[in-house]
């Protein structure tokens, strides 16, 4: 039941250790406003890196060409390793584990693109159908690169945002079956994709079997690149080293030299970045729980002060029937009334301090590579308020159960 005339002491009891009262809160204040804020870039920096994942297959296995750096069977320290076509068709064929596989030709250099007298220069890159999951890339118009294009070497391409915007006059317009020119040879556009990274549509895609066969005249790739459908971490390391054994077999090469092909395994690097959260987020918490006890404490020491000034009061009260838990709970309430609304109010502040730099990121479109879309969730002001009142109580318990043991003759002697 509500009571005013205790309500009415507690705030008394304010209004005359305004000071201490203030300094205490804002300890209180201080440690919980450092909780959100901490709490909030760290979801920064998680969103940030869960955004830069986003752009690739997580369960995806990257493999690049080396140089040996060990003898194997009398050949030579130094030996380029070069992909062909054979690596790509052992791969599909022998690893089972295998989900999607792409293979990736560069073209050296950016390539001249023109459209009705206009060019500009740009990546072009020769790649599988499969690459479209690789790469998570999101088609706007038309189709991706199909295996017919492949097995016919058809002269199609493939054309993100920035190239389209730069080379069509009409942006809005369908660019699909307009003719191009790739290094001088005509293509024609069968699709157009974006993606969540601007760089990454300044690139044209055709059919690697196309590329090979017109600016190389050979079935030499740069790049494999594998998905390892729900393959667990374990597992993976265990597909990776098969590629790595199929490989060395293929281009001899000792299966312990690491420098002569470079495996990225997407599935190790994002279990790492798990890692590295979990360890941030347990620091934020560290620091936030350290702040927030350092305010208890400072509102424990306060109610000392203030049981230590009522204690002739407190005797009073007791003399006159008021029972230990009548006195207890009138600390409590104090202790948790104070570090309530200083609790609160840090929490209202670390939210708009949150809040308004996600949104001023939002208005000004601003992208930080490690840092994006800051935020607090709703179980995190759960846990806090529940934080706030149990620390309220804990702060007043002491002094309150001190309170509870003041002799009433003693009391008013004193």
């Amino acid at each position: 039941m509500f009571d005013v005339d205790k309500w009415l002491e507690i705030f008394s009891s304010i209004r005359r250790h305004k000071l201490r009262t203030f300094l205490t809160a804002l300890s209180v204040f201080w440690g919980i406003l450092m909780l959100i804020i901490l709490v909030g870039a760290g979801s920064g920096l998680e969103n940030s890196a869960e955004y830069n994942f986003q752009d690739d297959a997580v369960n995806s296995i990257w493999i690049f060409r080396g140089r040996t750096s060990m003898p194997y069977k009398g050949l030579p320290v130094g030996r380029s390793i070069q992909f062909d076509n054979e690596d790509y068709e052992r791969v599909d064929n022998e690893i089972e584990e295998v989900d999607h596989l792409t293979a990736r030709y560069y073209l050296s250099g950016d390539v001249i693109i023109g459209y009705k007298g206009k060019s500009l220069s740009y990546r072009v890159i020769g790649v599988h159908p499969d690459h479209q999951v690789l790469e998570n890339t999101m088609m706007v118009r038309g189709r991706y690169i199909n295996q017919r294009d492949i097995d016919e070497a058809r002269k199609v391409c493939l054309i993100g945002d920035v190239v389209k915007n730069a080379l069509f006059p009409d942006t809005s317009a369908s660019i699909i079956g307009e003719p191009v020119t790739i290094g001088g040879i005509q293509y024609t556009v069968v699709g157009e994709y974006t993606d969540q990274r601007e760089n990454e549509t300044r690139i044209v895609y055709v059919p690697i079997s196309t590329c090979q066969k017109i600016f190389t005249g050979s079935d030499r790739i740069h790049q494999l690149m594998m998905t390892v459908g729900d393959a667990t971490f374990e597992e993976s390391k265990v597909i990776e080293g098969s590629v790595r054994q199929l490989l060395a077999d293929h281009h001899k090469f000792d299966i312990k030299d690491e420098q002569a092909i470079y495996i990225n395994n997407d599935l190790e690097n994002y279990r790492e970045f798990r890692t590295v959260i979990g360890f941030i987020k347990g620091f934020i918490w560290f620091v936030g729980i350290g702040s927030i006890i350092a305010g208890v404490i400072g509102v424990s020491n306060i109610m000392l002060i203030i049981v230590k000034d009522r204690t002739r009061e407190i005797g009073i009260r007791k003399a006159m029937g008021a029972t230990p838990w009548s006195i207890v709970s009138m600390i409590l309430q104090e202790s948790i009334f104070i570090t309530a609304i200083a609790g609160y109010i840090g929490l209202l502040v670390g939210f708009g301090i949150v809040y308004g730099i996600n949104a001023l990121m939002q208005k000004y479109n601003v992208e930080a590579e490690f840092f994006r879309d800051p935020q607090v969730n709703f179980g995190v002001v759960v846990l806090a308020m529940l934080i706030l009142v149990i620390s309220g109580a804990l702060a007043g318990l002491l002094p309150a159960l001190k309170a509870a043991r003041i002799n009433p003759v003693v009391a008013m002697k004193g």
